[in-house]
């Protein structure tokens, strides 16, 4: 698996190549003047970084870790040039005999919604009832000529308002407005097949939940071409320059299993089978949702 990421280091934007090692150095490549999307849009060789270097690449000591800050995939530096959003209700698990024969999409926001690991995920004060969901992410560079190129996968965390959804089945919009979580791991390829991984979720530190899941492109229930295929051909998203970020839904979450999150709750997402974590607290001080909590408890 080829992954490609992006962080800032000593002021300056640097890319690298695979999954970082715990307490491994880390050798990036200084990007300069350049714009990752662009290179992949010309279809750069990004297998060796230093072809694309003016200067050598650096490797920042196990020691100085903390003084390197990762990026989303791909991220444009002004939000607007983002969009994030996703389909509801697309794993066989979910299947009913009111499943449409294109599942809803929905916006969560511009780029300035997503959220690395270690980050707070902001939801809104009036939340109901907020349940993690574990995903896949695919990003897509619109070029100049406004079609949709897919550039890789990540994964990420749809946090949502699911008791806003129960109540009122007309406010997916709303439900869907909370941060979401993504790892900055690029993955170079098709989108996976078969995943699994599971959720802990802590509350004043200790666990109080714990629950596997399993996605991937053989968990749907909607072929993944057709679906693309329907969104991408509303104009409206075609902007060139414009990056995507299109989470593919979850499994059953905590909700499912019958708990209730509540303000502060940390959420971890272990996505085992690919090495990817994504952990991160959860910031709402809606007194319904903490009523609903206890009353879970």
């Amino acid at each position: 698996m080829n992954v490609l990421f992006e962080c800032t280091y000593q002021g300056r934007r640097h890319i690298g190549l695979g999954l970082p090692a715990e307490g491994e150095p880390l050798r990036l490549v200084p990007l300069g003047d350049r714009d990752l999307k662009d290179l992949l849009l010309v279809g750069a060789d990004l297998a060796d970084l230093a072809d694309l270097a003016d200067e050598p690449a650096t490797t920042v000591p196990a020691g100085e870790l903390d003084a390197v800050s990762f990026r989303p995939p791909l991220l444009p530096d002004h939000p607007g040039g983002a969009m994030v959003g996703g389909f509801m209700q697309t794993h066989n698990v979910k299947v009913d005999a009111d499943t449409p024969a294109q599942p809803n999409w929905f916006l969560k926001g511009l780029g300035d919604v997503l959220r690395i690991s270690g980050e707070e995920l902001r939801a809104p004060a009036g939340s109901v009832a907020l349940t993690e969901e574990a995903e896949v992410v695919l990003v897509y560079v619109t070029d100049a000529a406004g079609e949709p190129r897919y550039a890789g996968y990540t994964f990420g965390n749809d946090l949502t308002d699911i008791g806003r959804f129960r109540r009122n089945r007309g406010h997916l919009s709303y439900a869907k407005l909370c941060d979401a979580a993504v790892a900055p791991w690029l993955f170079l390829g098709d989108p996976p097949s078969h995943v699994t991984g599971h959720v802990t979720i802590e509350r004043d530190g200790e666990p109080c939940w714990r629950g596997e899941f399993t996605t991937g492109t053989k968990a749907l229930h909607y072929g993944l071409d057709a679906i693309m295929s329907e969104l991408f051909s509303h104009d409206a998203l075609l902007t060139p320059g414009r990056v995507h970020y299109v989470y593919l839904g979850a499994d059953r979450s905590s909700f499912h299993d019958g708990f209730r999150m509540a303000d502060r709750d940390r959420v971890t997402l272990d996505f085992a089978s690919h090495g990817v974590t994504l952990s991160n607290t959860v910031s709402c001080a809606s007194p319904m949702l903490a009523a609903a909590a206890r009353e879970g408890s």
